[in-house]
């Protein structure tokens, strides 16, 4: 059984809503292993976002826990919770979120500069981590010169630089076309397979290949193991 990166348990997230609220995700415990894709599935406003951030310390639960490892994240303090964030966790975006003044290179290097890492072993880290995702020749390029995929390597090699244990992906092959989706998610599998914990959220069938286990969430309820589109529909 792959060792477990982080567990939830009875994690719950509601929000106010005037007089009311909503729950945004029901009493949830599920675990995420290393050297494991999971795909988080379901349709728009199901919970899976909500998951997600909770999964990588963005927003806190309404209750339950949260732990990685031994750690329980509510017991962090401030600065231990961006530093959690900043060491073990990367995050991968639909819409990239590069810096278009920088180029590629220089993108990929500002998670590693703020964590105070000289420039130069900075510089040759973001080389190495843009040359794993096939981007040698790219390296001195602006956002506006790459292609779609493209962009989204170099929001991967940025998620990756830092050598997080866990990389958590928020639609990141929406704004893709097939070709590219499938280049972007063959990484993401090589990389769990190297024993990184990956966890993707979509809503893209085409995707359940790529993963070891899918998780569907729909109306803030979590379920395991989709076996066959006609259990996700």
């Amino acid at each position: 059984m792959p060792e477990v990166m982080v567990r939830l348990e009875q994690v719950e997230k509601s929000y106010p809503a005037g007089d009311s609220t909503i729950k945004a995700l029901e009493p949830t415990t599920v675990d995420f292993h290393k050297a494991e894709l999971t795909l988080i599935m379901g349709p728009s406003g199901s919970g899976k976002t909500t998951l997600l951030s909770i999964l990588g310390c963005v927003i806190y639960p309404s209750a339950g826990q949260v732990y990685y490892g031994d750690e329980n994240v509510a017991e962090l303090n401030p600065n231990q919770l961006a530093e959690l964030r900043l060491q073990k966790i990367g995050f991968v975006f639909q819409q990239f979120n590069l810096i278009e003044p920088l180029s590629a290179l220089e993108n990929t290097m500002q998670p590693l500069l703020l964590q105070g890492v000289s420039r130069n072993q900075a510089r040759q880290q973001a080389e190495a981590a843009l040359r794993e995702m096939g981007l040698a020749d790219r390296i001195h390029n602006l956002p506006m010169k790459l292609s779609g995929g493209q962009k989204q390597r170099v929001a991967i090699a940025r998620a990756l630089v830092t050598e997080p244990e866990l990389v958590l992906c928020d639609e990141p092959t929406a704004s893709l076309d097939a070709k590219s989706a499938g280049m972007v998610m063959e990484e993401l599998a090589r990389l769990s397979k190297g024993g990184k914990a990956v966890v993707v959220v979509s809503h893209d069938l085409r995707l359940r290949k790529y993963a070891d286990r899918v998780i569907y969430v729909e109306e803030g309820r979590v379920s395991n193991s989709i076996s066959n589109e006609e259990d996700y529909r």
